[in-house]
Order: structure tokens, then C-alpha cells, then sequence
């Protein structure tokens, strides 16, 4: 009965220290919340401001012939050969730089594998951590010993790097689509993994061309625009994935904390009564001695 009682609290203790160890992480989640916030909301706004410029350019008759809509398919290929032609497909991959925020990488890194067979560019300590050792996977820029980029700490500068080589990249053929990997955020209580599929463009068939003067052409305009606007979007998409981010690693943490606090409730009733009955035994036991 001692050695029950005596692992009984060392199991309390060690439940009380992860307790105060997510009790901890909830409040640094949540001190980084309103500036997760601030961050998304403002490039939110510019991502939107560059993306209404770019889609007025796309609707102009004069950009049709962009490099940035991809290459047609060639007249002479039949169905069967166009569909034997491998696509190469690029996806710039954002999850975060630490764990213990519930699905957030995990549905990331879930919804990259379905896609089957890409090239990656990972963003954030968990995504290269996750993609390093694959160098056939990364592409032929990638050096394994350059580091991570941090997701919390993303700069427009290292987004507008990226921009430049992947708009390269997609001129020259090396690459037909590029995607961008994310949380898209729903709530505090939901984030939904998502791509979004950044080039080649698309152009809707019943938009309207637009009536503006533009200076230089708009074909100029548009091919170069285009780095800045993929530069935008992709810094916009990240700081909305670290806003998720410590939405899912305060959720977590809460629900850790519950949980935790939920088990030292009910070993410590046990604990007592352990404690209980052992006392109980030891009185009967000095009673009966006592009767002798």
C-alpha cells in the first residue's frame, strides 16, 4: 500500500510540472496573439490591394500573351501525349518553427503528401526539419546546409528572394505550376490547411476587360508586376500561417492544461483514499494488538 501511495505522488508531481509547463506555453501563445493578428490584418491588406491590380491587368486583351499564363498545349500533341507529359509541380511549404500546436503541421505536411510527387521549398524549422533529408524532393537550389527560414520571424525581403527565383523558374520551363502551402485562417478555434495555386495565371472567362490607362502597356505592367505580386501574397499567406499558429498552440495548451488538471484531480481523490485505507489498516491492526 506504501509503494502505491508513494507512486501515486510522484505521478501528481509529474502531472503538476506538465501543468505548469502548458500553463506557461498558453501565455506566451497568447502574448503573441494581437501581434499574429496585427500582422495578418496588414498584409492582408496589401495582399488584397496588389491582387485587384493584378486581375484588372489579367482581364486586359493585351496580356494575354504573358509568359506568367503558361505555356498552351502544342496543336500537334494528341490527348495521349499531352497527358504523358509530367507536369512539374513546385509547392512552397509553411508550417511553423516549434510543435505543440496540435494538427497545424501534421494537416500541412498531410496534404503534401496527397499531392504526390513536387518539388519542395519549405518555410519554417518544422517544414525544412521535414524535407531536408530529401534533397531529390527540394529542388536544384536548395543547399541542405543554407538553415530555415523562419516562419514567425519572415521577412518581405526573404519573400521577394523566393519570388524572384520561382518567376525565373517558370519562364524558363523549369517548373509549370507553383503553389503555396498554408493554414488558412477560420478562427481561434479553426485553422483549415489549403493551397494556393499562385502561377501559372488564370483569367476568368467572363471577366471584362478593363477600362484603364495604363503607362507602360499593360502587358509591361503586368510581366512586371508579377514578382511583386507573388512576393506579396506569399509573405501575406505566411504571416496568416503563424497567426494559426498560435491560434492552434493556445487551443492545445488550454486543452492540455484541462487535461492535466483533470488527472491530478483524480490521483490525488486516489491518492487519499489510498492514504485513507492505509491509515484505516494501521489503527485495526494497533487495536487488534491491543486486544491481545
Amino acid at each position: 500500500m506504501g509503494k502505491d501511495i508513494k507512486s501515486l505522488r510522484t505521478r501528481i508531481k509529474s502531472f503538476d510540472s506538465t501543468l505548469h509547463l502548458t500553463g506557461a506555453m498558453g501565455l506566451v501563445a497568447s502574448s503573441k496573439i494581437k501581434r499574429a493578428y496585427d500582422a495578418m490584418a496588414a498584409s492582408r491588406e496589401y495582399s488584397k490591394a496588389i491582387t485587384d491590380l493584378t486581375s484588372r491587368l489579367i482581364s486586359c486583351p493585351e496580356c494575354r500573351k504573358s509568359p506568367y499564363f503558361g505555356k498552351p498545349a502544342e496543336p500537334q500533341d494528341t490527348e495521349e501525349e499531352q497527358e504523358a507529359k509530367k507536369e512539374k509541380v513546385r509547392l512552397i511549404v509553411i508550417a511553423g518553427d516549434r510543435g505543440l500546436c496540435g494538427g497545424y503541421n501534421a494537416n500541412v505536411f498531410r496534404t503534401v503528401r496527397d499531392m504526390g510527387e513536387v518539388e519542395i521549398h519549405p518555410i519554417g524549422k518544422r517544414s525544412y526539419a521535414r524535407y531536408h533529408n530529401e534533397p531529390e524532393e527540394m529542388g536544384e537550389e536548395f543547399d541542405p546546409d543554407s538553415g530555415y527560414l523562419s516562419s514567425e520571424y519572415y521577412t518581405i525581403e526573404e519573400a521577394q528572394e523566393e519570388a524572384a527565383i520561382c518567376c525565373k523558374d517558370f519562364i524558363e520551363g523549369k517548373v509549370d505550376r507553383i503553389g503555396i502551402v498554408y493554414n488558412r485562417y477560420v478562427s481561434i478555434i479553426s485553422q483549415e490547411p489549403d493551397v494556393f495555386w499562385i502561377l501559372p495565371l488564370t483569367r476568368e472567362e467572363d471577366s471584362k476587360a478593363d477600362a484603364g490607362i495604363y503607362e507602360p502597356a499593360p502587358d509591361e505592367l503586368l510581366d512586371s508586376f508579377i514578382p511583386e505580386y507573388f512576393a506579396g501574397k506569399l509573405f501575406a499567406l505566411v504571416k496568416e500561417s503563424f497567426a494559426c499558429e498560435v491560434a492552434a498552440r493556445r487551443m492545445a495548451m488550454d486543452s492540455a492544461k484541462k487535461n492535466a488538471q483533470q488527472m491530478i484531480d483524480d490521483l490525488t481523490l486516489e491518492y487519499n483514499r489510498a492514504r485513507q485505507g492505509t491509515i484505516t489498516q494501521e489503527i485495526t491492526e494497533i487495536v487488534a494488538g491491543a486486544g491481545k
